[in-house]
């Protein structure tokens, strides 16, 4: 579903970028507030006023992904759908460079050349365009460090997009009714199908989360991973086929760049989570034959493999937290 977003951003002009995205903050508080009220979890909102820290950091978040989605609004309705994709193609790249700059993580040799060969894929791409793919590295940088702060504050899917939106909610509802006042809003203007497609951008942004959330708990993590890939391959096809943009030789090499560094990071973590499985094996083997206690294993040398195996981060472990609600799923185009 993620994928085929772009198809729905352009069926709302006349409606601005900035209006589009007001629309988008309030109407999905009210889509996450009535599903939050149908699932009666309210639990997690007394907890999180007692914290001002995790709402300081709730409120960066709604900051970042403000811009993350108000840049992919306006990209696709002025015609780079493909520049917005490779925004999602190297978000991975981007957040693993974080990951060493910010929090410390050494990594894999792959790994390495994974970020070296996305470096060069963006000099490829910025001779291409005569100009550095802004709007591809606003994405990237902007998800990044959305996942970042995401990976901090530790709330569910839901429950992370109904604070975010709630912070949102009064400057976005407080600019749709200054647009009005002066009478250049389009939500009344042009009819009820428009207001109907304005309102549904709520919808448009709620429901793959939910659905993500339910395959999260069905696939495997792994399996899961691959599968986001999909939502910018969608996009960058759309971009080509639907949208007709123009893809010269020298920005093919560069997402052929990308494409590779990619590959580079996909095998490696395929390799590095199947010598997991066979470590995790192994000190099964040693339970079952009385070699090494049970609870030794579960509290450490699982733990141990998990990390090893790069299914999870040594900080989520070490917080035990192995849900998928620890990706920033809500934050997708």
């Amino acid at each position: 579903m993620w994928g085929l977003v772009p198809l729905f951003w352009p069926l709302l002009k006349p409606a601005g970028a900035l209006e589009i995205l007001a629309h988008r903050m309030v109407w999905s508080l009210a889509v996450v507030g009535v599903a939050l009220v149908v699932m009666r979890r309210w639990a997690w909102l007394g907890e999180l006023l007692r914290q001002p820290r995790k709402l300081g950091l709730i409120t960066v978040a709604a900051a970042v992904i403000t811009v993350n989605w108000g840049v992919y609004i306006w990209s696709v309705n002025s015609g780079h759908v493909v520049e917005a994709s490779l925004g999602y193609f190297i978000n991975p790249l981007v957040t693993i460079a974080m990951g060493v700059l910010l929090l410390k993580e050494r990594l894999r040799p792959a790994q390495w050349a994974a970020v070296g060969v996305g470096l060069g894929a963006v000099v490829v791409l910025t001779i291409g365009y005569g100009r550095p793919p802004w709007i591809s590295l606003t994405l990237a940088f902007s998800f990044a460090t959305y996942g970042l702060v995401k990976k901090k504050v530790n709330l569910g899917g839901i429950e992370s997009l109904a604070a975010e939106t709630a912070i949102q909610f009064l400057p976005a509802l407080g600019y749709l009714l200054w647009l009005g006042a002066r009478g250049d809003a389009t939500f009344a203007a042009h009819g009820a199908g428009h207001a109907t497609l304005l309102a549904a951008t709520g919808v448009v942004t709620a429901v793959p989360l939910v659905c993500f959330g339910a395959a999260a708990i069905r696939v495997p993590l792994s399996t899961l991973g691959l599968l986001q890939y999909l939502a910018p391959v969608f996009q960058f096809v759309l971009g080509i086929l639907y949208f007709h943009e123009a893809m010269p030789a020298e920005r093919w090499a560069g997402f052929a760049l990308v494409w590779l560094a990619l590959s580079l990071l996909t095998f490696d973590a395929l390799r590095t989570a199947r010598r997991g499985a066979r470590t995790l094996r192994g000190r099964g083997g040693l339970v079952e034959a009385g070699v090494v206690d049970a609870g030794v294993v579960e509290a450490g040398v699982v733990e141990a493999g998990v990390v090893e195996a790069g299914v999870l981060d040594a900080g989520v472990v070490g917080a035990r937290v192995a849900s998928a609600d620890a990706a920033p799923a809500d934050a997708k185009p």
